[in-house]
């Protein structure tokens, strides 16, 4: 057992009596905090059952769920991860219900206006009638499993966040879970991991300030060449012509029937929906207008409101490779996935197993690997006879239309239609209700409507068409999430696919997130599948290239047409070199656009496949080995650059040459350095906080005197590849600096100051003898909880729900993503969620590591027991067979149908 749950269990009655002697200077003894902790030995009921359930809990807390039918499977997953999680999964259904307010008073009231104007719950409660029935039969099973362990219970013992809301808000309730909160939670899934929204109202605000040729600078086109994409030439025929595609919503996703592929050749489907280069905007275009970028800021506010579940942005993506068995020492092909999200305490996995006893046509799953608590079934990992990992595809699934409005009425067309309108009722906790008004066009919801003080604020400001004076700008949002769909579907048939075939037909219905998915099976082969609900929009349109920025909402020219049909998305099976690596790269290459145009830029996917094509014969610890590779690809173009830029002050210069000199003694961490990045015990840790810091103070020289408010170079991997081309391109306009209006800045100098502003800042954050620097002294992580974890929380409150900080290696566009924000400093803002490696020759001998732990209460020894291990890259031992699991001594809870004994 780790010193810090040592500790924890040992301080916990005093931490029990501080938490509430500071809320509310009373004395609460340790029951209190410990009330909550499940029940995991003896029996308990769960009525609905057919028979019992096993639940053994292994060495980690791990639960392993063993039962005679899937609904019995799925009922006895709700009430375990009710045990464990319930609170985590109460706050997902507030968040994304619109009704966060409820639960945590007005402090919510910001998200609820932007999610209640998008109806995320409105789209779940579509989807539900539409899914299939054995799908239905399990969200209902998991949902009765969660409420049979709510009933009777008040809120304390289900969760002590609740008594600590309770102190500051009473009145705390719990309602009944419902399969609508499960979908719910796939929509908030789906809204943090879409596509490029925000560089698309990124673009229009840039466009009215500054030239085609520097924005093209930065957001410059793939490099498929230096960098490759998932598919090669030889497994993706981009010369095919494409099948037309549906212009039915359903039929493109849902009716399809054409049959999986059986051959072990590598196989590729056509290039569909390809259109042209982005074009410049003309300075009289309204879609990129002064008035328009005033209403593209007010929907950046907006949603930025929305709570970051899974995580947003630079940082959010996964590593996934998967190895045939020629390539392996096993024999047997190897997995490995590790997604990339935000990271906090708990963490948003929870490892498990769905075991039928004796798997059969009347119950064949048998499945194990990493859940959403509040989402029956595995979202990622492996059975019996399969395994799969899964990196964000991000394909442009969003767009933003501006919209002419006259009062209640806007311009279709050349004619004016019926703005829709609907009233949504906030309850607040604590506070009067609020009452809101959505309005909706064709392409959907009205976004710049949600922040208070619109008009002033710009999102209905006046229009530069002639005509009505009172015609405004409004901006809508389509979104494939707010389209019902059947991810739900998907995630139950992936646990019960037994080969590639079934494999690629349960991905069919996988919707929203598009996802690259890789297989993996125990016959010895390996694959890949991207899903989704991608829309095509029409090829030739005069201004840009569809989805490059917000469109004319007026113009029907540019609305979708339909989406992609699952044919036409890319797979593979057995490609001839044995091995797929997917880390949120282009799929394809090509020099027109294939699902988007703001690819990930391949820093990691490159890493990867180098450190894979210098082994031999591939074990499942070199697989884990790679996971924390943790050289800074960028660092191999950007360093020589700085090496070469002159320290030595000339006549006129303000920057002294002692001040330089000190510089140099910093810039010679640089001389000879690996390019790793560990958080200590290194000579290459202070090399990669000398080197960092260099190239945070780089990009605020380099770009951020020329962004709009809001909008700050994050240092990620597209900021990396414009670099790269701007250090070939030393007449740039960007290198000058605008704020020195009387001096033109060269590239070198930029660079110069970069080295003496980063020598400068670290000497003052760490010390003045560069050898002592350490990367992980700036770079560290904080595990926290999304209520309760603040710095608006007494300390003792925080000091029971978080965790850290932590020294951590790696950094953004690196192998081992342990991604920072240079806009907001070097801290983590995401990471490795959590880690595995399937061993298709031996399931017993796959590992796993969560980032936190299974459990969800601060007083569980669970809670965080795998934080140290994850931190320090090892992972655990994944039981899969049930010797191996009892080989653990694990705990053992009997769910009966009938009895009397609670749990």
């Amino acid at each position: 057992m780790s010193r810090v749950v040592v500790v924890r269990r040992v301080l916990l009655g005093l931490i029990a009596v501080l938490v509430v002697a500071a809320l509310v200077a009373g004395v609460v003894v340790t029951t209190t905090v410990r009330a909550s902790l499940p029940k995991t030995t003896g029996t308990a009921d769960l009525p609905g059952l057919g028979a019992d359930v096993s639940v053994l809990r292994d060495d980690s807390g791990i639960p392993h769920l063993y039962g005679d039918s899937i609904t019995d499977l799925a009922r006895a997953q709700g009430y375990v991860h009710a045990q464990e999680r319930f609170f985590e999964m109460d706050l997902r259904r507030h968040v994304t219900a619109g009704r966060l307010a409820e639960l945590v008073g007005a402090d919510g009231l910001e998200s609820d206006k932007v999610i209640r104007t998008m109806g995320w719950r409105r789209i779940a409660e579509e989807e539900l009638p539409t899914l299939k029935p054995q799908t239905r039969q399990v969200l209902q099973a998991y949902a009765e499993g969660v409420n049979t362990y709510l009933r009777g219970r008040s809120p304390g013992d289900v969760a002590v966040e609740y008594t600590l809301l309770g102190l500051r808000l009473p009145d705390v309730t719990i309602e009944e879970w419902t399969p609508v909160d499960s979908l719910s939670w796939l929509k908030a899934m789906a809204w943090d991991l879409r596509g490029n929204y925000e560089d698309e109202l990124a673009r229009a605000r840039l466009s009215g300030r500054l030239s085609p040729a520097q924005i093209a600078q930065i957001y410059p086109p793939y490099d498929s060449a230096t960098r490759p994409p998932i598919l090669s030439d030889q497994e993706w025929s981009p010369t095919d012509a494409g099948r037309p595609v549906s212009s039915s919503v359903p039929s493109a996703l849902t009716e399809a029937t054409a049959s999986a592929p059986t051959t072990s050749d590598a196989v590729a489907s056509p290039r569909a929906a390809a259109a042209p280069a982005a074009a410049a905007a003309s300075a009289d275009d309204p879609v990129v207008s002064a008035s328009a970028q005033q209403a593209y800021a007010v929907v950046q506010d907006a949603l930025d409101a929305v709570p970051q579940l899974l995580g947003r942005g630079e940082g959010i993506g996964s590593n996934s490779w998967v190895v045939a068995g020629s390539r392996t020492s096993t024999g047997k092909p190897l997995l490995a996935n590790d997604p990339h999200l935000a990271l906090g305490q708990p963490g948003v996995w929870i490892q498990n197993s769905l075991r039928c006893r004796t798997v059969s046509s009347t119950c064949p799953l048998d499945v194990s690997g990493f859940s959403f608590a509040g989402v029956p079934g595995v979202i990622i990992g492996h059975n019996a006879d399969i395994a799969w990992g899964m990196t964000n595809l991000k394909p442009d699934v969003t767009d933003f239309y501006l919209e002419r409005v006259v009062g209640d009425t806007y311009l279709r067309d050349g004619d004016w239609a019926p703005i829709t309108y609907r009233e949504e009722v906030i309850k607040i906790r604590g506070g009067a209700d609020q009452r809101i008004t959505v309005r909706s066009t064709v392409h959907g919801p009205v976004m710049s409507d949600v922040v208070e003080g619109v008009n002033d604020a710009g999102g209905r400001a006046p229009t530069q068409q002639e005509g009505d004076e009172n015609e405004t700008y409004a901006v809508s949002l389509a979104w494939t999430g707010l389209i019902p769909s059947r991810t739900a579907d998907a995630i139950l048939d992936l646990g019960l696919a037994t080969n590639f075939q079934e494999f690629r037909e349960a991905a069919r219905s996988f919707a929203v997130p598009s996802q690259n998915l890789v297989y993996a099976d125990t016959e010895g082969n390996i694959g890949y599948q991207a899903p989704g609900q991608v829309p095509t929009r029409r090829s030739a349109i005069p201004r840009a290239a569809p989805g490059f920025w917000p469109a004319p909402g007026w113009d029907p020219e540019y609305d979708w047409t339909g989406y992609v049909a699952f044919e036409d998305m890319p797979w593979a099976l057995n490609p001839a070199d044995g091995v797929i690596v997917a880390a949120n790269q282009a799929v394809v290459a090509g020099e027109t656009p294939f699902l988007t145009t703001d690819w990930d830029r391949g820093w990691r996917s490159t890493r990867i496949a180098e450190r894979l094509s210098g082994l031999n014969s591939i074990s499942p610890v070199e697989m884990a080995a790679v996971q924390l590779d943790d050289q800074d690809p960028f660092a191999k173009v950007l360093v020589p650059a700085l090496l070469g830029v002159t320290l030595e002050a000339s006549e006129g210069d303000q920057i002294s040459q002692e001040l330089l000199d000190f510089t140099r003694e910093a810039r010679e961490l640089l001389r000879g350095w690996d390019y790793t990045t560990p958080a200590g015990d290194s000579d290459s840790a202070a090399s990669a906080a000398y080197y960092n810091a260099v190239w945070r103070n780089l990009v605020k020289l380099l770009f951020d005197d020329e962004l709009p408010v809001g909008l700050k170079s994050d240092g990620g991997a597209r900021w990396r590849a414009a670099v790269t081309d701007l250090l070939d391109d030393p007449d740039s306009a960007w290198w000058d600096n605008k704020l020195t209006p009387n001096i033109t800045e060269s590239r070198d100098e930029i660079l110069r100051q970069s080295l003496v502003q980063a020598r400068l800042e670290l000497t003052r954050e760490l010390g003045k003898d560069p050898g002592q620097w350490q990367w992980g002294k700036l770079h560290r992580l904080t595990l926290e909880h999304p209520v309760l974890g603040g710095e608006s929380m007494p300390g003792a409150v925080r000091w029971l729900v978080n965790e850290g900080p932590f020294d951590v290696p790696g950094g953004s566009a690196i192998v081992n993503a342990n991604g920072w924000n240079a806009s907001l400093g070097y801290e983590v803002t995401a990471g490795p969620s959590m880690r595995m490696v399937v061993d298709l020759g031996n399931l017993d001998g796959s590992t796993w590591i969560n980032s936190t732990g299974v459990s969800g209460h601060p007083a569980d020894a669970r809670y965080s027991d795998q934080v140290e291990d994850w931190v320090s890259g090892k992972q655990r031992p994944w039981p899969f067979s049930e010797d191996a699991v009892r080989a653990q001594d694990p705990d053992v809870l009997t769910l009966r149908p009938e009895g009397s004994t609670t749990g």
